[in-house]
């Protein structure tokens, strides 16, 4: 698969995991490694730069040998602070972003979501699959960096919302790509 040029990632790791008892759900592990791990193996062949988006255990993440970038915004905010944090840090066009609890994420996301962001010539790219979009797997405009900036400084969190104030385009993929590790009892999953 080739690299998607001009394209950094961002792998959001920086959540309080209260849906996990508290843990850092980039460090548990699934099928014997962790979730981090995973996100990692998908993505670098897809990116010029894949960036961590972590407000604890900084080192862990760092000993994976991408930069680690904690959140500029106070508070734990919800993972668009990680992905503003990631639109400062990284000099790509373009930004994929990715939760770090979807281990299945497939291996042509970042050239399809950029495809489909320049044929419609809009600044964001959402996965989808026949039933749902995946709001938090997405490509957008580095561009984009005050929009989203004006967003967070309103007090507003919600992802799916900030998308909807850009032009966009949804990707449609296999449903099995993004199954989304939230509880304990889905890292048993096999």
């Amino acid at each position: 698969m080739a690299v998607a040029k001009g394209v950094a990632a961002v792998i959001l790791a920086g959540g309080e995991g209260r849906r996990m008892g508290g843990a850092d759900k980039g460090l548990l592990e699934y099928q014997g490694y962790p979730l981090i791990e995973w996100a990692l193996t998908a993505l670098t062949p897809q990116v010029e730069e894949v960036v961590i988006s972590a407000n604890r255990n900084l080192h862990a993440y760092a000993a994976y040998g991408h930069r680690v970038l904690p959140d500029t915004l106070p508070d734990y905010p919800g993972p668009l602070a990680g992905v503003l944090t990631a639109l400062d840090a990284v000099t790509a066009d373009w930004l994929l972003v990715t939760p770090c609890d979807t281990p299945h994420l497939p291996a042509d996301l970042a050239l399809r979501l950029l495809g489909a962001a320049q044929v419609e010539n809009v600044p964001l790219a959402v996965a989808a699959d026949e039933t749902r979009v995946h709001h938090s797997c997405f490509i957008v405009r580095t561009d984009q960096r005050d929009h989203l900036a004006a967003y967070l400084a309103r007090g507003e969190r919600a992802v799916r919302h900030w998308q909807a104030g850009l032009s966009s385009t949804t990707v449609r993929f296999d449903a099995a790509c993004f199954a989304n590790l939230n509880r304990p009892r889905d890292l048993q999953a096999e």
